[in-house]
């Protein structure tokens, strides 16, 4: 665990529970308002999911309400294994919102051919959790590292599932890290008939079934039993496992350290 990598943090456990209790029943853009007002070293991690783009819209609202160019800068993972459409539409919001979009790949790589013959074919199949740590984890943590981030806007909702059932709006990880999930309480639905109503950009696969939108390997429709069930909504990620998460809401410290054994192990074979 290096010093440099724990944030002081800005509130106190407690003070943290007291803002939950007062934004549980807020409004996405009530929250969002209150993000931005009281966090420091604010920004979006998004891959331009439903959710995503909705806050990403309503901060470009509460932006223009202040007259200020979009308030939030935006962090996109380039796994280099997204769908193209999902590249595109990165593109596409940033420039139509006027956010400032700062992009991470994973260490050492910027092309997918790049990334198999660095750290082999199929990693996601041989090593499911070194590619986790290698494409979202990693690049998340030098962002964060060199952006100076202190706070990041999420885009997960209770009504997906699993561990999500359980959020809360404001959370602080194990780095001191806060997150903030300001569209914690609406369904699928809801998000979607916020997308139609205010003409959001969005993933034209949502157009073909798909709910829940990763990487081209571990992206599927979602199951069709459960098409109608929010909790089944991320169905159509990592088909066949029990994983429900690609990493970024792990244990940091805890993955680092699984892979720089591993790493550490192989050098040593």
């Amino acid at each position: 665990m290096s010093d440099n990598e724990i944030l002081t943090p800005q509130y106190t456990p407690e003070q943290i529970e007291k803002f939950n209790i007062e934004l549980e029943d807020k409004s996405p853009q009530d929250i969002l308002k209150w993000a931005i007002d009281n966090l420091d070293g604010l920004y979006q991690t998004t891959a331009f999911g439903l959710t995503g783009t909705a806050a990403l819209d309503m901060i470009s609202k509460i932006s223009q309400e202040r007259e200020e160019i979009h308030l939030v800068p935006l962090i996109f993972l380039d796994t280099l294994h997204h769908f193209p459409e999902t590249v595109q539409l990165s593109k596409t919001a940033s420039e139509n919102y006027l956010a400032e979009m700062h992009v991470y790949t994973p260490p050492g790589v910027s092309t997918t051919e790049e990334f198999s013959n660095k750290y082999g074919k199929k990693l996601w199949e041989t090593d499911e959790s070194s590619y986790d740590y290698l494409v979202k984890v990693e690049p998340a943590a030098r962002a964060y590292k060199e952006l100076g981030v202190k706070a990041i806007i999420t885009g997960r909702r209770k009504s997906q599932g699993s561990d999500r059932s359980s959020l809360k709006v404001l959370e602080i990880d194990e780095r001191g890290l806060i997150k903030v999930n300001p569209l914690i309480n609406w369904n699928f639905k809801q998000v979607k008939e916020y997308i139609d109503k205010e003409n959001v950009p969005y993933n034209p696969l949502l157009d073909q079934g798909y709910k829940s939108i990763g990487d081209v390997h571990s992206t599927a429709p979602p199951d069709p039993n459960s098409v109608n069930n929010d909790a089944g909504e991320r169905s159509g990620r990592w088909q066949g496992k029990s994983k429900t998460e690609c990493g970024l809401h792990t244990n940091y410290f805890e993955m680092k350290k699984k892979f720089e054994q591993k790493a550490k192990e192989a050098e040593s074979k």
